[in-house]
């Protein structure tokens, strides 16, 4: 959308060293109330691959939501225009419901470096501490496991428990560690994911003009306290990675972490 606003260069890199980006209150309390009824109501199932505008008609809840000018700028930096809607889902938590959901990432079959899938998240209301929202790991994307392997993990270090105002909007990469916590509150907790393909290749679809901000580096070579002196040090060579493909520059690095284990001098016969 013309009015919509794009993620900065070190917006962008925050994602891909954290594996998520979140939008606090965005969405206006007229809608957040009007969301609180749609999705007690339950939404359709839409079959994979269909195009926002066939999933979503115009002027449905979910197309106006998509359309919010902060949403459809960070939609359209992480997947780009004209992106598919692979699933989505409603989740409702209970008062009291006793259980939590295993930590995960869904569908780690999806074994691509150089491009992403991007899961929206919802919520209409505040979410409290004791409503147990979503659990994630930041900085897990990039490690690979088998969708419910952490699902034995309780607790890591430097994990993000989610306590938000009504109308925040957080976007994960498909792989990221996350679960629903249990809800020891009174109220019910609603969420709306959707998770998105992109269509056209994920180059440089944000505003680059502040691609040389050193915020940029800074951003990407953020560490977490989960992460193990050498093996850890692996997230941050695979997000170079992304990096380079994000942004068609094969000389980015940090630390010459990459450019060490690339580099092929010419070998020249006598």
């Amino acid at each position: 959308m013309t009015d919509s606003k794009l993620l900065s260069s070190v917006r962008m890199a925050h994602f891909v060293a954290h594996g998520s980006l979140r939008l606090d209150a965005v969405v206006p309390p007229g809608m957040n109330a009007e969301g609180i009824g749609v999705l007690r109501e339950g939404l359709a199932a839409v079959p994979y691959g269909t195009p926002v505008p066939e999933a979503y008609p115009e002027g449905s809840f979910v197309r106006r939501l998509l359309e919010l000018p902060l949403v459809a700028g960070a939609l359209r930096s992480l997947v780009g225009p004209g992106p598919a809607v692979d699933h989505h889902a409603v989740h409702i938590r209970e008062p009291h419901e006793g259980q939590a959901q295993p930590l995960h990432g869904d569908a780690i079959i999806d074994v691509r470096t150089d491009a992403f899938d991007v899961q929206l998240m919802y919520y209409p209301h505040d979410v409290t501490l004791d409503m147990g929202g979503t659990l994630s790991v930041p900085g897990s994307h990039l490690r690979r496991t088998n969708e419910s392997d952490t699902g034995r993990y309780q607790n890591l270090r430097g994990q993000s428990r989610l306590v938000c105002p009504a109308g925040t909007v957080v976007f994960l990469h498909h792989g990221l560690w996350h679960g629903g916590r249990r809800n020891d509150s009174d109220t019910a907790r609603s969420m709306f994911k959707i998770r998105f393909n992109p269509t056209v290749r994920q180059r440089r679809l944000w505003d680059t003009s502040d691609l040389a901000d050193p915020g940029v580096a800074e951003e990407l070579a953020t560490t977490f306290p989960w992460y193990e002196p050498a093996t850890g040090r692996l997230e941050v060579y695979n997000r170079v990675l992304l990096w380079r493909s994000l942004t068609g520059d094969g000389s980015f690095d940090l630390d010459h972490w990459v450019t060490r284990v690339s580099n092929r001098p010419e070998r020249r016969i006598a």
